[in-house]
């Protein structure tokens, strides 16, 4: 019998969790030496899984690998089932990445530290269930674990936003997380409810669903219930609003794991049960995908150019940078090789923004620890006290606008290349969504390098002369997420390649 790799990496954040719940809370170290060691583990399996598959098994990761199968609840068609193929892998390898450097950033929290961990350890069991799950049912219950965590993660540890601009308190961002979340699962829970009973299969199993020939009436409603519950945890304006409220409140980790990992739940729920399951209505829909992806990446762009609290920025800024996505995927319809670029493009886009958004979160939370004001005007100078800091915030918003060497680079070229030949307008070949979206790119600097200005050059603010640089384990966190960026950013056909091997399946086309 083989070893059961992805229920390890999956269950051992959980093991951790019931661990730590049975010791005694004046324990802190050893709390944080089981979160820590439980995270690492599920990473460093996750970063395992992901190069086994690449050097021996890539060419058959068009469908799913490394399937663990254990019958549940067999009169209902329910049982436990995961495995990865080339849409899943990498997002595995993200959840490892993301989760690691969070629970590097969680050794700064200073209270309930014992109630803190067991939820942020549930919480990345439940995303790491949810990008391996072929049983549906189960893929709700790890929605669910991922979600659900978070309402008390920034109700308890978040913070207020008191200033400048509207205020926002943290009970009620918490609220609004959990209602737009729960609204997003309850829609999806009704999507694989109606294609449960459409199929007439009794099975929850992916793997038989995606074989089930559905009537194009029937796709068309299953189409509407899935993009709009994942839509909603994709962060697509106007379905957004959570999203702002939600990172300016929660915790540096928490923030990390929001933008990081649970925004990419969404969008892989889109091209897993959109594109997969129904394929004849997301063709009629391609249209909108990318007229969504324009209005996100302008809208987004607009916002976070007018905000001074650097964590409501950056979160406006992975409201763009998930237009891209969209728009990614809208280029679908459009002609070989294009399509292909579009959608490896919006793929490789999940990727990037994961480690990028999550590297500019953790170094704006570090400072804000250190200075007290998440207000970037208040910063000032702050590259003379903490080069540190300033090194991996300058180079997170490099790859946030699309530096060339880092993971952003390519993939707003393979989008923006795959839509200038799909998305097009009469016969003259106008690709007009294109080139709206170019202005979006040019605001994403404008305001990433305002922030880099205001917050780490210019006068020194007086308040902030004795302010320390980054600590040990907030450099191990920047580490993580940076050197990811960079070396995928370097060498990216090592995300591109298993990724093709399942574009032929999202595309509807048979697999050479």
């Amino acid at each position: 019998m083989s070893m059961p790799w992805l229920s390890l990496i999956i269950w051992l954040p959980s093991l951790a969790a019931l661990l730590i719940a049975v010791t005694p809370r004046s324990w802190v170290r050893l709390i944080q030496t089981l979160a820590l060691a439980a995270g690492g583990a599920s990473a460093l399996l996750s970063l395992r899984l992901f190069v086994v598959q690449y050097f021996t098994n890539q060419a058959a990761l068009g469908k799913f690998q490394e399937v663990e199968a254990l019958a549940w609840l067999e009169s209902l068609g329910i049982q436990y089932k995961v495995g990865v193929d080339g849409l899943s892998l990498s997002m595995m390898l993200l959840t490892g990445l993301v989760s690691m450097a969070a629970l590097w950033m969680s050794l700064s929290i200073d209270k309930r530290q014992k109630e803190y961990f067991v939820l942020c350890l549930l919480a990345i069991t439940g995303v790491y269930g949810v990008f391996a799950s072929i049983d549906l049912f189960f893929f709700v219950i790890f929605y669910e674990l991922a979600s659900i965590p978070m309402y008390f993660l920034v109700g308890i540890w978040g913070s207020d936003k008191i200033g400048s601009g509207r205020p926002i308190y943290k009970e009620r961002a918490a609220t609004k997380l959990l209602i737009y979340l729960q609204l997003g699962g309850g829609i999806v829970l009704l999507g694989i409810l109606a294609l449960y009973f459409a199929t007439g299969a009794k099975t929850f199993d992916l793997q038989i669903l995606l074989q089930s020939h559905l009537s194009a009436a029937h796709q068309k409603v299953l189409f509407l219930l899935f993009f709009a519950g994942f839509a909603i945890e994709a962060g697509l304006v106007p379905l957004h609003t959570w999203l702002p409220e939600g990172h300016s409140s929660a915790p540096t980790p928490l923030s990390m794991l929001l933008a990081g990992v649970l925004l990419k739940m969404g969008g892989y729920g889109i091209l897993r049960f959109c594109l997969q399951l129904t394929p004849a209505a997301s063709a009629a829909f391609l249209p909108a995908f990318a007229i969504f992806g324009t209005v996100n990446v302008l809208y987004g762009g607009l916002c976070a150019l007018r905000q001074s609290d650097v964590k409501v920025m950056i979160a406006y800024s992975s409201v763009s940078h998930m237009g891209m996505f969209f728009l990614g995927i809208g280029c679908c319809a459009g002609p070989a090789p294009f399509n292909t670029y579009g959608l490896l493009g919006a793929h490789f886009q999940l990727f990037s923004h994961g480690v990028i958004t999550a590297l500019l979160f953790a170094v704006a939370g570090a400072v804000y620890s250190k200075t007290h004001s998440r207000d970037l005007r208040a910063w000032g100078g702050l590259a003379a006290r903490t080069p540190i800091f300033a090194f991996f915030y300058i180079l997170a918003a490099m790859g946030s606008l699309g530096l060339p060497g880092l993971t952003g680079f390519w993939a707003e070229f393979m989008v923006l290349f795959g839509s200038w030949g799909s998305l097009t307008v009469g016969d003259y070949h106008l690709p007009l969504l294109t080139i709206m979206a170019v202005p979006g790119l040019l605001i994403t600097t404008m305001f990433l390098l305002r922030s880099v200005q205001y917050g780490f050059f210019g006068p020194l603010n007086p308040d902030h002369c004795n302010v320390q640089d980054a600590s040990w384990w907030e450099v191990m966190a920047f580490v993580t997420l940076a050197s990811s960026a960079l070396f995928f950013g370097i060498v990216p056909r090592l995300l591109t390649e298993p990724a093709l091997r399942i574009i032929p399946a999202l595309l509807g086309v048979e697999t050479p």
